[in-house]
């Protein structure tokens, strides 16, 4: 193995599964039975000290990836690595290397924040003493030191998400591999950012983390990359200013005074909104491109009623990619 490939911490290499018998997707590749497909030839990489967003809407096939990955379930066909180790082969290495984070905090609300760590630091074969030293040391890191000594059903929901790291981390070895499985559903605005601050830090030390999101802005502050998933298959994948540029930099919004002079230019637009009368035109951003659009469009000045200079977000990749099959997910 290169140098290259030993700085990928997790790789997928065409990914299939389904479930369920009869039901209206085709046959399993691998042993021909039939099934609704999940996944359909998902891959990605995940380096060492990376952040990778998987992006998509309910059902896409984000969390049945993670599980593969994770050793929960097993693909239909298809390989892949985890920290160098085969999850099916090597399902035991690959468990002692990683740490799974669920959409709930996994603690025991009736223990204190120590009390969970300790517990699952005995649990890992620490000794008492090694179980308090680590379980101090990860309060310290995730800024739980001075609660560590409260039941953690005062904790708020940010603060067990950190706790729930934390726990994550005590019999894992670092920097290590994170699969992270839309970390931040239902915690509030401040909560949420503190997350995406630990995050960071756990990629900063080293680790690979796997994230799987509905909240664009998350994957937009947080990914290194990001993958689209749309029914089981990978719609795009790419950096988060990449995806961007691939449905335009920077657009010109439109809003038109009339449905006929909506029609007339929504072929140009990459952006449609009838609702509104509001047409998206691609631009680079400059004021001159914007003003010779302008001209251009509506020369006699009598079709458009306002305009606005727009930079494409994720949201705009999401709508390109999957806005005619699925609602866009809500957002930060």
């Amino acid at each position: 193995m290169d140098e290259a490939m030993d700085d990928v911490m997790i790789e997928a290499r065409e990914l299939t599964k389904s479930y369920g018998k009869n039901r209206r997707i085709g046959r399993n590749r691998r042993n021909g039975r039939t099934g609704a497909r999940v996944l359909d030839g998902v891959g990605l990489q995940v380096p060492r000290a990376g952040i990778h967003a998987l992006l998509g809407p309910n059902g896409a096939g984000k969390t049945t990836t993670v599980r593969i990955l994770a050793t929960l379930t097993t693909a239909d066909s298809g390989t892949a690595r985890v920290a160098g180790y085969d999850v099916v082969g090597d399902r035991r290495q690959v468990r002692r290397a990683i740490s799974l984070t669920g959409q709930f905090a996994a603690v025991d609300e009736t223990l204190t924040g120590e009390e969970n760590l300790r517990m699952m630091a005995r649990l890992s074969g620490l000794t008492r003493t090694g179980a308090k030293l680590r379980a101090e040391e990860l309060l310290e890191r995730f800024g739980l030191d001075d609660a560590g000594r409260r039941q953690a059903r005062t904790y708020s929901g940010g603060m067990r998400r950190r706790l729930d790291l934390a726990a994550g981390l005590v019999g894992s070895p670092e920097p290590g591999v994170f699969f992270l499985d839309e970390p931040t559903t239902g915690l509030d605005p401040r909560s949420r950012r503190e997350l995406w601050q630990v995050v960071r830090d756990l990629a900063g030390r080293g680790a690979a983390v796997l994230l799987t999101t509905q909240y664009l802005e998350e994957a937009d502050q947080l990914a290194d990359r990001i993958t689209v998933l749309d029914k089981g298959a990978t719609a795009a994948e790419g950096t988060p200013d990449a995806l961007k540029s691939r449905v335009a930099g920077h657009r010109l919004d439109l809003v038109l005074h009339t449905h006929e002079a909506y029609l007339r230019l929504a072929t140009r637009a990459v952006h449609h909104s009838p609702e509104t009368l509001t047409l998206g035109i691609p631009t680079d951003g400059t004021a001159a491109h914007a003003r010779a659009l302008l001209d251009e469009i509506d020369p006699g000045r009598t079709d458009v009623d306002r305009f606005t200079v727009h930079s494409a977000t994720l949201d705009d990749v999401f709508l390109a990619l999957t806005a005619e099959k699925t609602e866009v997910p809500a957002h930060v």
